[in-house]
C-alpha cells in the first residue's frame, strides 16, 4: 500500500503596478551612430553593445524602445535624450 498525502497551498498574489511606460527613440537624419550610442550609454545606462543594437534598430526600423519603467523615472531620462538632440517620447 502507498500513502498519499494531499498538500494545499495558499498563494498570495500581490498586484504590482506594471512598468508600462517606455521611451521610444526615433530615427532622424541628423545624429550619428556614435552620438546615439554614447547618449544611450550615458543616459539610459545601456552597455555599449546594447546601445549599438538599439541604434541599428532605430536606423532600420525607424524607432526603438530604449527604456521601460514607470513614468516618473523615465521623464528625466527622456528630457536628457531630447537635450542631446535625439527624437524621443514617452508612450
Amino acid at each position: 500500500m502507498s500513502t498519499k498525502e494531499k498538500v494545499r497551498e495558499r498563494v498570495r498574489t500581490q498586484e504590482t503596478t506594471p512598468a508600462n511606460n517606455e521611451i521610444v527613440v526615433y530615427n532622424d537624419d541628423v545624429n550619428t551612430f556614435d552620438h546615439v550610442i554614447e547618449t544611450l550609454v550615458r543616459v539610459c545606462d545601456h552597455t555599449p553593445e546594447q546601445a549599438e543594437q538599439c541604434s541599428l534598430i532605430i536606423h532600420y526600423n525607424g524607432k526603438c524602445t530604449v527604456k521601460t519603467d514607470i513614468y516618473d523615472k523615465l521623464k528625466p531620462q527622456c528630457i536628457q535624450l531630447l537635450a542631446a538632440g535625439l527624437s524621443a517620447e514617452i508612450i
